[in-house]
C-alpha cells in the first residue's frame, strides 16, 4: 500500500499563495498612482504661480460647503473600510458586509454630490471645451480645466473602488473571502485610503484657494 499517496494529492491540490509578493505589488501600484497625481499637483502649482489672481477668482465660484461635505463623506468611508477589515479579521462576516455596504453607499454619496456640483457648472456653460470657458480670462480657464481633469480622474478612481468593493461583498457572501483569505480586502483598503488622501489634497487646491 502506498502510504505517500495522500501527501501527493495534497501537494497537487495546493494553491500557491504569495502574500508578500502581492502586498509588494499593491504598494508599487499605489506608488504609481502617487506619481500620477503628484505630476498633476506640480502642474497645478506651476500654473497657480503664474495665474494666481485667475485661480483665486475661479475658486471663489466653487461651492466650498460641497467640497467640505465630500471630504467628511470620504473620511467616514475610510473609517467604515477600516472597521470592515477589522471585522473580517475577527471572522465576523456579516459585520464585514455591513461595513462594506456602508463604504459603498458613502462612495456613491460622494459621486452624487460631485454630480450636482458638476451639473451646476455645466448649466452655466462651464465645462471642458465650452465656448464660455474659452472666453474666460486665461488663468480662470486653466483653473477650471485642471479642476475638471483632476476631480474627474479622482472620480474614476472612486468608481473603480466601488466596483471592487461590490465584487468583494459578493465573495464574502459566497464564502470565497474569509479570515484566512483577507488579503484582497486589505489591499482594497489601502487603495481606498489613497483615494481619500488624494481628495484631502484636492480640497485646498481648488476649494480653499485664496
Amino acid at each position: 500500500m502506498n502510504t505517500h499517496a495522500p501527501e501527493i494529492n495534497e501537494s497537487q491540490g495546493h494553491v500557491h499563495s504569495d502574500p508578500v509578493g502581492a502586498k509588494t505589488g499593491m504598494w508599487l501600484f499605489l506608488f504609481t498612482e502617487l506619481l500620477l497625481f503628484g505630476g498633476l499637483f506640480i502642474i497645478y502649482t506651476v500654473y497657480r504661480g503664474e495665474y494666481a489672481h485667475g485661480f483665486t477668482e475661479a475658486a471663489g465660484h466653487l461651492n466650498v460647503w460641497l467640497g467640505v461635505t465630500n471630504t467628511v463623506v470620504l473620511l467616514t468611508s475610510s473609517l467604515t473600510m477600516v472597521l470592515g477589515v477589522s471585522a473580517l479579521q475577527r471572522n465576523q462576516l456579516g459585520l464585514t458586509q455591513l461595513y462594506l455596504i456602508s463604504t459603498i453607499l458613502l462612495a456613491a454619496t460622494f459621486l452624487l454630490i460631485k454630480f450636482f456640483e458638476w451639473n451646476a457648472k455645466f448649466a452655466h456653460g462651464i465645462y471642458p471645451g465650452s465656448e464660455h470657458l474659452h472666453a474666460m480670462p486665461h488663468g480662470e480657464g486653466i483653473f477650471y480645466n485642471l479642476y475638471f481633469m483632476m476631480t474627474g480622474l479622482h472620480g474614476i478612481h472612486v468608481v473603480i473602488g466601488i466596483v471592487v468593493m461590490v465584487v468583494i461583498y459578493n465573495r464574502v457572501q459566497n464564502g470565497t473571502i474569509t479570515r484566512q483569505k483577507q488579503g484582497i480586502l486589505e489591499y482594497t483598503g489601502l487603495y481606498w485610503h489613497l483615494v481619500d488622501m488624494i481628495w484631502i489634497f484636492l480640497l485646498p487646491l481648488f476649494y480653499l484657494t485664496n
